[in-house]
């Protein structure tokens, strides 16, 4: 079945609205605000180490099914809440994420600690959680915290 024109028109002063493309005007706008959806990318967190040399990945895509798999290679999967995916692209886009140090330091006081590496799109950083170092990233250590209850 073929839109009628009256439709077809409809639906594209409809578009042309929402992407404002239907401006003349050369003067600059205020920027807008950009959605979850254009900033979210994709988030792999590897938590590996311990006494039983765990290795699990979870792979959360930008719409939020996630996937994870241990270091035999089992899967589970599922989706994030509406409530979880808004926070994990918030931690993601935070620029406090991207100033976060990118080499994982050895733990000065532990042994068998879990080590994190988190990578969302093009950055990555990690961290050995040792309670007793000072160093811990909070933005990466908020998003390995979400992601291991939210998945579990």
């Amino acid at each position: 079945m073929r839109p009628t024109p009256a439709v077809v028109a409809t639906a594209a002063a409809l578009l042309i609205a929402l992407t404002g493309c239907a401006t003349t005007d050369a003067t600059p706008s205020a920027p807008i605000a950009a959605s979850s959806t254009a900033t979210a990318v994709r988030v792999v967190l590897t938590k590996s180490g311990g006494i039983a040399g765990l290795r699990d990945t979870v792979t959360v895509e930008p719409d939020g099914r996630w996937t994870v798999a241990d270091k035999t290679g089992a899967t589970r999967s599922g989706q994030l809440s509406p409530t979880d995916l808004d926070t994990l692209r918030r931690l993601t886009t935070d620029p406090k994420l991207a100033a976060e140090p990118t080499d994982t330091a050895a733990p000065t006081n532990c042994a068998d600690a879990f080590t994190y590496q988190l990578t969302a799109g093009s950055h990555t950083t990690g961290y050995v959680d040792c309670p007793t170092d000072p160093d811990r990233p909070p933005t990466t250590a908020a998003v390995a915290d979400l992601l291991t209850r939210a998945t579990s």
